[in-house]
């Protein structure tokens, strides 16, 4: 066992566990130590819950202790993005609309995860709403990457991916609406997976764009983000969206035969040279293990990014019309002088919502207003068809797509707050896997050195519907190397 419990893995601390060499009690007051010393610099929670998580442990002590049934997450830390319930403490979503409000009913991956007898460690940061690709976009704090804390740590998921890159728990989760898993954990260095869409419960995930949310795992190693995922997934009676329990693990689970295919939209214009050298090396490593590679083509890629910031900011406006300052936490009690007319209500509610989440209302409402929404909607979820049409395609060719994850480095912060679409580009090879419901991992791959500080390639694997089995088999490949 390693003398810093803080760097052991979710598997190497359940065997731990299990052998008498540590108690789940030592973990967790380890990382709370870490935590307590090292968050500040870092701003990855936005709360811990420490009495809580101490008698969870405290409980799975106990278990270990009497040799009673136990799971693979049993005292093993999670942690959760702040927009997923977690009955009896706060849930913020990132927005000051929202502080103080007080989560009734536990998500449904948080009611599995405590069923599994994991131990919920705190709610981290994340982007207001989950929208925006840096976590700058938080109303309480902005998050800072463990790797250089000049830069961002992605989002909207950063606070989730910078807890684990920075060693505070093992274990995180966030939700991916158009690659907000997959691109802090290639900002962060760490593994992260958008399942394929109703994979994984949205029970109790305060919802953005609900056809494209999908809650997934962070994690240091494929290994442990894989322990997490068979966790959370599953059917579930609180979320009609989610498919009965399916099963895509294979005895065979050999490289050799992998067809493995290379979208030439993805490699283009815009994409740091760096990163594509570390993609290509990623490539290689499955190709000497017996993969077959090819180039294969995604036409409609090029309208992604498009399509998804029309459909998304739709979608996002009437979801957050529950959100007036009347029936949640920030109300009327608020405003300072109310006079008591309705209308007033609605104006000055606008002043809790920040730049970013009110420029989407506003795209959304436009949207689907009369007069534009065939122009616009319409057409959008057109060609949003022929996105997952392209899909279904290529893959009847090839089992995985490798891609990059996002086409720089992380940038510094203030980089492109004020540029809204230098910011929205960060996503462009993250959207379609949302827009056509496939799932899709991201891991660290190799070393790029800049200003002193060394990055790893985000490399993105791409599959079919219900292939995270083969994803996590071509990833852990990919490990090994």
């Amino acid at each position: 066992m390693a003398s810093d419990p803080t760097m052991l893995s979710a598997t190497a601390a359940s065997l731990a566990f299990r052998s008498g060499d540590l108690k789940p009690s030592v973990l967790l007051d380890a990382l709370l130590d870490k935590i307590a010393l090292e968050d500040e610099g870092i701003g990855a929670f936005l709360s811990v819950h420490v009495e809580r998580a101490r008698a969870a442990a405290l409980q799975s002590d106990k278990r270990y202790e009497e040799e009673k049934t136990f799971g693979a997450l049993d005292g093993i830390p999670v942690a959760i993005k702040d927009n997923m319930h977690v009955h009896g403490t706060f849930t913020t979503a990132g927005s000051k609309i929202l502080e103080g409000y007080t989560a009734s009913f536990d998500a449904g991956v948080v009611a599995k995860l405590k069923d599994a007898g994991a131990v919920i460690l705190g709610k981290t940061n994340m982007d207001e709403f989950a929208m925006g690709s840096s976590t700058e976009q938080s109303a309480y704090q902005p998050t800072k990457n463990p790797l250089d804390t000049d830069r961002v740590p992605g989002g909207s998921s950063g606070g989730s991916a910078a807890a684990v890159a920075a060693n505070f728990t093992p274990l995180a989760l966030g939700s991916d609406t158009g690659g907000s898993v997959r691109q802090p954990a290639a900002f962060c260095g760490v593994v992260g997976m958008k399942p394929t869409y109703g994979r994984v419960s949205r029970s109790g995930l305060v919802a953005m764009a609900s056809s494209l949310d999908q809650i997934g795992p962070f994690a240091r190693s494929v290994e442990d983000a894989e322990l997490l995922f068979d966790e959370i997934s599953g059917h579930d009676v609180h979320d009609a969206t989610t498919h009965v329990d399916v099963s895509d693990r294979v005895e065979d689970t050999s490289i050799a035969g992998l067809r493995v295919g290379l979208p030439k939209e993805y490699f283009g214009e815009g994409l740091d040279p760096r990163v594509k050298q570390e993609v290509d090396a990623a490539v290689k490593v499955l190709e000497k293990q017996g993969a077959s590679i090819s180039t294969v083509s995604l036409p409609h890629a090029k309208y992604a990014l498009a399509v998804y910031y029309i459909i998304m900011p739709s979608e996002a406006s009437a979801n957050l019309a529950r959100f007036d300052g009347v029936r949640f936490q920030k109300s009327t009690l608020d405003l300072e002088a109310f006079p008591g007319d309705f209308w007033d209500v609605y104006t000055t509610t606008k002043r809790f919502f920040g730049d970013e989440v009110k420029r989407r209302i506003l795209l959304g409402t436009f949207v689907l207003s009369a007069g534009y929404y065939d122009a616009y909607y319409a057409k959008a979820q057109k060609v949003r068809s022929l996105i997952k049409d392209d899909f279904e395609k290529v893959f009847a060719d090839v089992d995985v797509l490798m891609t990059p994850t996002v086409p720089t480095l992380p940038f510094k912060f203030g980089e492109k707050t004020n540029d809204p679409l230098a910011m929205y580009l960060e996503d462009i090879y993250t959207v379609s896997a949302n827009l056509a419901g496939i799932p899709g991992i991201s891991m660290p791959f190799g070393a790029i050195e800049e200003g002193g500080k060394t990055f790893p390639a985000g490399v993105q694997i791409l599959g079919p519907h219900f292939s995270e089995g083969v994803l996590f088999d071509v990833a852990r490949s990919i490990e090994a190397a």
